[in-house]
């Protein structure tokens, strides 16, 4: 078998574990992409092989780049090439590639006489993130903590919370970590 039959025969449990992290059906999916769900579901099972007009849909539906999708051989430069993008008034810079498990970003805060109106999360899992320029605050089930540079703060994501920018003349920026559930809630429209 050569490195590239490997590769290929990999991309269906790929594409069926993106498809599964961001717990979206068979159906949604055809609906997000245009292929139907027989087409998908042979694609996951590796009973037929993608094609280029597949993968490009797929991968804008999952937001990976098409090379992380199918799991493209390394060509050695370790860089994660940083690709930002806003959601929720927020921007995102992803710092690594979505591989599954624990996802790092680092998150600017508009002012906060930008950001939309609080709205509280709740989630399972657990949520890191630590303050890199400005002053964020945390409120946790009604208790509002304010974290300046230099700060982290963890907590159990079970409690309704919500993170923003403290203040009204500059942008806040963390490093922030999130599971997979965490990073469904905050970052991807599912």
């Amino acid at each position: 078998m050569t490195d590239d039959d490997a590769v290929l025969e990999n991309v269906g449990p790929r594409l069926r574990g993106f498809r599964k992290a961001l717990g979206i059906t068979l159906a949604d999916l055809a609906e997000r992409t245009g292929i139907t769900p027989s087409t998908v579901s042979r694609l996951e099972r590796g009973l037929i092989r993608p094609t280029l007009e597949q993968l490009l849909p797929l991968a804008r539906a999952y937001a990976v780049p098409l090379d992380e999708l199918v799991a493209a051989p390394a060509t050695g430069d370790p860089r994660v090439h940083l690709r930002p993008f806003r959601k929720h008034g927020l921007t995102f810079v992803p710092l690594g590639l979505k591989t599954g498990g624990l996802q790092a970003y680092k998150v600017i805060y508009p002012p906060v006489s930008q950001l939309p109106p609080p709205t509280f999360h709740t989630h399972p899992g657990r949520e890191w993130l630590y303050v890199l320029q400005g002053t964020v605050q945390l409120v946790l089930t009604g208790t509002r903590t304010e974290l300046k540079a230099g700060e982290a703060a963890e907590f159990d994501t079970n409690a309704a919370h919500w993170i923003g920018n403290a203040r009204d003349d500059m942008p806040a920026e963390t490093l922030a970590i999130y599971g997979q559930q965490g990073e469904r809630v905050h970052i991807t429209d599912v």
